[in-house]
C-alpha cells in the first residue's frame, strides 16, 4: 500500500478552532491524561490530529503559539489535578517551549542567519533542476518513503504534526534526502499553525547537530514502526533511511547576549490610557495580565511574514482568525473601539485619533513576528510609550536558558514557586 493510498485526513476546523473557548475545551479534555498516562504514551504518533486516536498528547500548541491561552494557565490546570511529580513530563514539555524562546532571545543572530541561509538555499533550487526535483518530491510527499510522505501530506492538509513525527521528518530531510535544513524548517513554518520561530528553528538545528554541537538525531525504521503501530492502517514503513547522521557544521558562532527584558508587572501601564495591540503571537487579551482595560484595541496580523514562499491556507487562516476573533472579543469586553490594521495602515493615525501615547502588546519574541511588526512600532514618534508585556513565567525562566535545557529543567520547581504556579487557580480549567 502506498503512502498516497493510506492517507485520509479529515477536517481540523473544529478541533483547532482559533478561539479561546476551543482552547479551554481542549485543555479541559486533556487534563485528566496529562499525568503518567501522558508520560507513557506521548511518543506514539497514533493518527491524524482530528482522530479519536490522537488523545495521548495535548495538541495545545496552536493556541499557545497564538497567545490564545498561556503557559501559566495550562500549567496551573494540569498541576491542580496531577501534582508536580505525576505531571513532571508534561510540565517539562511546556518548559521546552519557554526555554527555546529564551535561548533564541540570548542568541538572536541565529534567526537572521537562518533567514539568510534559507533565502540562499531557495535561490539554489532555481539553478539546480535535480535539487529542485528532490525538494518538490519532499514537500509534495512523493519521495517513496512512506512515513515521510505521510507526514508531508498530513502537515499540508492539517497544519499540524505530532512532535515525534517532526523529529523523524527533520532527520530524514537532512540525512537521507540531504536537503538544506533551512528549507525543511521553512516548510514547517509555512504550514504549522504553531509556527514558533524559536521552537521550530532550534529543533531543526538540534536534529542536525547545530544546537547541541555534534549531537544529532537519526530516524530509524524500527523506531518509526514501533511508535506508529497504532496508526489506523498500521505502522508506517520507512525503507532506505540513512544509517548515519554526521553533524552539520556552520561558520557562524552565535554568541550569547545579555537579556534586556521588560518588567513582568506592566508597571508602565499603571494609570496610563493605552492602546492594546493584538498580533499573531498575542491574539487574546484574556491570556494577558493587563492591569486595567485599554481605551483602544488594534489587531495586526502578518502570517505572510513567515516565509518568502506562500504560507499554507490552514496556518494563515488560523493566525488571521485568531487575531480577528481576539479584536472582536476585546472590543466587546472593554466597550472600546477595536479594529484590524493592514500592513502599514494607520497605526500612528489611529493612536492620534484616540488621543493615546501609549501602546501595549504581548512581547514580540525573536523571529518573524518581530521582524514584521517591530519596524512599524519603532516608526512611531518618540513621544509614544511602547510597552511590551512579558509573562512572569517567561521572565523567570529565560535567564536560565543560556545553554542546554538541563539548566532550565533543574530550576522548574523553583520557577513555579517563584511565579505562584501551583495548581491552586482553577480558572484555566473551568
Amino acid at each position: 500500500m502506498t503512502g498516497t493510498q493510506r492517507l485520509s485526513f479529515g477536517s481540523t476546523t473544529m478541533l483547532f478552532s482559533p478561539t479561546r473557548e476551543a482552547a479551554l475545551q481542549r485543555l479541559h479534555d486533556f487534563v485528566p491524561r496529562a499525568g503518567r498516562a501522558y508520560a507513557n504514551s506521548r511518543n506514539y504518533d497514533d493518527g491524524p490530529p482530528d482522530s479519536e486516536a490522537r488523545q495521548n498528547v495535548s495538541q495545545l500548541s496552536p493556541w499557545l503559539h497564538a497567545g490564545i491561552i498561556s503557559e501559566t494557565e495550562v500549567l496551573d490546570a494540569v498541576l491542580a489535578q496531577h501534582g508536580p511529580h505525576a505531571a513532571e513530563k508534561f510540565v517539562a514539555e511546556v518548559f521546552w517551549r519557554i526555554y527555546f524562546k529564551g535561548y533564541l532571545e540570548q542568541r538572536p543572530s541565529i534567526w537572521p542567519a537562518y533567514c539568510e541561509q534559507r533565502d540562499k538555499a531557495l535561490g539554489q533550487l532555481d539553478a539546480n533542476s535535480g535539487l529542485k526535483t528532490a525538494y518538490d518530491q519532499a514537500v509534495g510527499g512523493s519521495t517513496g518513503i512512506e512515513a515521510f510522505d505521510h507526514w508531508a501530506r498530513e502537515l499540508v492538509q492539517t497544519g499540524y504534526l505530532h512532535n515525534h513525527a517532526r523529529m523523524w521528518f527533520a532527520s530524514i530531510w537532512i540525512f537521507t534526502l540531504k536537503l538544506d535544513w533551512t528549507l525543511g524548517a521553512d516548510f514547517f513554518l509555512r504550514h504549522l499553525m504553531d509556527a514558533d520561530a524559536a521552537s521550530n528553528t532550534l529543533s531543526w538545528r538540534w536534529v542536525g547537530g547545530l544546537h547541541t554541537k555534534g549531537k544529532t538525531y537519526l530516524a530509524r525504521p524500527d523506531n518509526i514502526a514501533r511508535y506508529t503501530a497504532n496508526q489506523p492502517s498500521g505502522p508506517l514503513s520507512a525503507d532506505g533511511l540513512a544509517h548515519e547522521a554526521p553533524a552539520l557544521e556552520e561558520a557562524a558562532d552565535h554568541q550569547k547576549q545579555a537579556l534586556d527584558l521588560p518588567q513582568s508587572d506592566a508597571a508602565d501601564l499603571h494609570g496610563a490610557d493605552y492602546a492594546l495591540i493584538l498580533h499573531d503571537e498575542g491574539a487574546c487579551h484574556m491570556a494577558m495580565n493587563l492591569p486595567h482595560p485599554p481605551k483602544l484595541v488594534l489587531g495586526m496580523t502578518r502570517p505572510e511574514a513567515r516565509s518568502p514562499l506562500p504560507v499554507g491556507e490552514t496556518a494563515r487562516n488560523f493566525a488571521r482568525s485568531a487575531v480577528e476573533t481576539g479584536v472582536d472579543q476585546a472590543g466587546d469586553a472593554f466597550g472600546c473601539k477595536a479594529k484590524l490594521l493592514g500592513e502599514g495602515e494607520g497605526l500612528q493615525q489611529s493612536l492620534g485619533q484616540a488621543g493615546l501615547q501609549t501602546v501595549a502588546f504581548s512581547y514580540l519574541p525573536t523571529g518573524w513576528t518581530r521582524d514584521a511588526l517591530l519596524p512599524e512600532l519603532m516608526g512611531l514618534p518618540d513621544a509614544v510609550n511602547i510597552v511590551p508585556l512579558l509573562s512572569e513565567v517567561e521572565h523567570a525562566t529565560w535567564p536560565y536558558a543560556k545553554a542546554g535545557f538541563f539548566g532550565v529543567k533543574k530550576k522548574i520547581e523553583s520557577i513555579l514557586g517563584e511565579v505562584g504556579i501551583d495548581g491552586s487557580s482553577l480558572d484555566a480549567a473551568e
